[in-house]
């Protein structure tokens, strides 16, 4: 499993109808954030299993995991029915490469999350782990809830973009994205793929229809004026 064209990818999905949406928007990655240190879960694991279960051959369901331990890594996203993970918090390089001899097929992604570490320690996260995953997630850490992503702030996208220089894997953009920034986001980092969480959610927390057809079609126009 590959990134065959600029990947698109909406977290934080709240129920069938809103993946339903999402699907209908031409979005093929739909990230599913549970067992969270810091937010609370959009939906149970239950709910999230039923809806990755039920997506079309074409879609991802994209387990979005703080664990660090490669059975339990494993034996969640075996529950869910992912064939996608991301692993967003600290994990040992350790339980990575045991993760890749599990999940041999599963598509792995591992955050880069700017703002925490140096500039120095994500490039080496790059080296050490690119052997063993598909791609990179950039995003943000916001210093005064804790939370290393669905902030809704962006980062400094020349970390992310130098992120993007030097690895060997596709590097995905998130962090503070929404349909009025993805454009210059694409053009300065140049990623593989976006990621957008609250940048298309309306006041009451859920996808915006408008917000998400606006960052799908923007984002793949700047891709591929791009190409």
């Amino acid at each position: 499993m590959g990134i065959d064209e600029p990947l698109i990818q909406v977290a934080g999905v709240i129920d069938q109808a809103e993946a339903d949406l999402l699907l209908a928007a031409g979005v093929r990655w739909l990230g599913f954030p549970l067992r969270l240190p810091v937010h609370t879960e959009d939906l149970s694991e239950a709910e999230a299993a039923a809806i990755i279960r039920n997506l079309p051959e074409d879609a991802f369901g994209v387990l979005i995991t703080y664990l660090s331990a490669a059975e339990a890594i494993a034996e969640f996203a075996s529950e869910l029915g992912a064939r996608a993970i991301q692993l967003h918090g600290e994990i040992p390089t350790v339980d990575v490469k045991a993760l890749r001899r599990l999940l041999p097929d599963a598509f792995l992604i591992k955050s880069l999350v700017v703002g925490k570490s140096t500039a120095e320690h994500l490039e080496m996260l790059v080296e050490t782990l690119s052997p063993f995953v598909d791609a990179f997630i950039t995003d943000t850490h916001d210093p005064v809830s804790g939370a290393d992503g669905a902030t809704g702030k962006v980062h400094d996208w020349q970390v992310s973009r130098r992120l993007v220089e030097i690895s060997p894997r596709p590097v995905i953009l998130a962090g503070g994205l929404n349909p009025d920034n993805v454009s210059g986001a694409i053009a300065t980092v140049q990623p593989a793929g976006v990621d957008v969480h609250t940048g298309v959610e309306d006041s009451k927390g859920r996808k915006s229809e408008k917000a998400v057809r606006q960052f799908v079609e923007r984002a793949r126009k700047a891709f591929f004026d791009d190409l």
